[in-house]
């Protein structure tokens, strides 16, 4: 864990639980591609920058997941170091208790106050095409989280944050976090058309060909909202939804499985209600979701 990686002449990613992307920029400056889950992440990332020498210029967050951002004030605060992060997400990295509110929506209790989904605060700036390193670009990748991007670097790889995961993750936890169901959609369809030397998504092998996986991602996301419709062929609230879902694709619930899970369910609810699928009923002062 926590190897250098390799890939071109100029870019490298470190192995992590969330891969973290390493590019070298001019003489012996480099910038990351986030920074990793926490400040034990961003020890290890400083250690291996000082065994290199090089110097840490700028930090691009991809999206403002506890585990991409969990590593930026350790390392800003060691280097003095800019963060760049795009849309609300730098909004949510600069004040992480959103992150936690979001998911629970409410103040989140203790259980949810953790480094798994509370990262640090940081002082990250709003990312802008003028701020990113020469050949630079950022990829919007919207659905996963808020306004999520991807970079490609100088030398044509593309980092694709958390816009699909492994076929390996998929099998062990089904259901994987969406915000935006159609926006996730659309996003693995433009992806399936990208050209680069090189993808490196942060949870799957590195590949010169992401078409297959993105396809993978695409048909679990349909066959997972199939699955929501089909359990409202009878009016259903939420809560019964979630332990169907639980049930049925042999999940284990604990809060933090609860407040993803859960969210992400809401999220293709509103989808299936957006294409005229799913209709709201308020019946004795509760919310059951039912086939149009």
């Amino acid at each position: 864990m926590f190897e250098l990686i390799q890939l071109t002449e100029r870019t490298f990613y470190i192995q992590s639980p969330a891969k973290i992307g390493l590019v070298r920029l001019e003489e012996d400056e480099v910038c990351l591609i986030d920074s990793g889950n926490d400040k034990d992440a961003g020890r290890k990332v400083r250690q291996l920058l000082d065994a290199k020498g090089w110097k840490l210029r700028a930090i691009l967050n991809t999206h403002a997941n506890a585990d991409h951002i969990g590593g930026n004030r350790y390392l800003q605060g060691q280097t003095g170091c800019r963060i760049f992060a795009p849309g609300i997400d730098c909004a949510i990295t600069r004040y992480p208790i959103l992150e936690p509110a979001f998911l629970y929506g409410g103040y989140p209790c203790k259980d949810l106050r953790h480094k798994f989904l509370l990262a640090q605060e940081s002082g990250a700036e709003p990312l802008t095409s003028e701020l990113l390193p020469e050949g630079f670009e950022a990829i919007p990748l919207p659905g996963h989280f808020f306004d999520m991007v991807g970079y490609r670097t100088p030398d044509d790889v593309v980092f694709l944050a958390d816009c699909l995961s492994s076929r390996e993750t998929l099998e062990k936890y089904k259901v994987g976090f969406i915000y935006d169901v159609a926006a996730y959609l659309d996003t693995l369809e433009k992806v399936k058309a990208l050209s680069a030397r090189l993808f490196v998504p942060s949870h799957a092998e590195a590949t010169e060909d992401i078409a297959p996986l993105a396809q993978h991602n695409i048909d679990l996301v349909r066959e997972i909202a199939e699955k929501v419709f089909s359990l409202c062929a009878e009016p259903r609230c939420f809560e019964a939804l979630l332990q169907r879902l639980f049930a049925d694709y042999g999940l284990t619930m604990n809060f933090e499985q609860y407040v993803l899970v859960g969210s992400t369910l809401r999220s293709y609810l509103s989808y299936l209600r957006d294409a005229g699928r799913l209709v709201p009923v308020f019946e004795d002062g509760m919310l059951l979701w039912a086939q149009s």
